[in-house]
């Protein structure tokens, strides 16, 4: 069965430890403007992109290794009708062993093509998980927006 939810899967030659600490590190990969926790139960952190975006996350769960799963409490998007497009949404990271790699599978449960930011979200989220967070598992040195381009309104 397929899905319609955006997904996207890698692999690595680094640890499930590795790529499970890599994701965790939301500053690390996404942005540098983050506030907030971002790596146990129920941590909740806020995103920011300029005025373009804000959102809300809450880490639903949590296991070491293995999967991490945001709840997207609140969004706001300036460039969509619906400002809050992707609230209780889930953003989940799957980790498992498969031949002989570590494999990430990244799916953004409920961010459908019916949605009117699909395709600039289809874009992004393959720059920061196939780019941006793939890089800090693989070479320490992922592509988060820095913190300053907050500034650039």
């Amino acid at each position: 069965m397929t899905t319609q939810d955006f997904n996207t899967t890698f692999s690595v030659d680094q640890t499930p430890g590795e790529v499970f600490n890599a994701v965790n590190n939301v500053r690390g990969w996404w942005s540098e403007r983050i506030d907030g926790d971002t790596d146990q139960l129920n941590d909740e952190f806020t995103y920011q992109r300029w005025d373009l975006h804000k959102c809300t996350m809450k880490l639903i769960e949590v296991i070491p290794d293995k999967k991490v799963v945001w709840l997207v409490l609140d969004n706001y998007f300036s460039f969509t009708q619906d400002k809050s497009e992707w609230v209780d949404t889930k953003i989940e990271f799957d980790i498992s062993e498969k031949d002989g790699k570590t494999q990430l599978h990244f799916t953004h449960r409920g961010l459908v093509p019916a949605y009117e930011c699909y395709d600039i979200c289809f874009d992004a989220w393959t720059s920061y998980i196939k780019g941006s967070l793939q890089n800090l598992i693989t070479t320490g040195k992922g592509q988060p927006n820095p913190k300053e381009e907050l500034q650039q309104n």
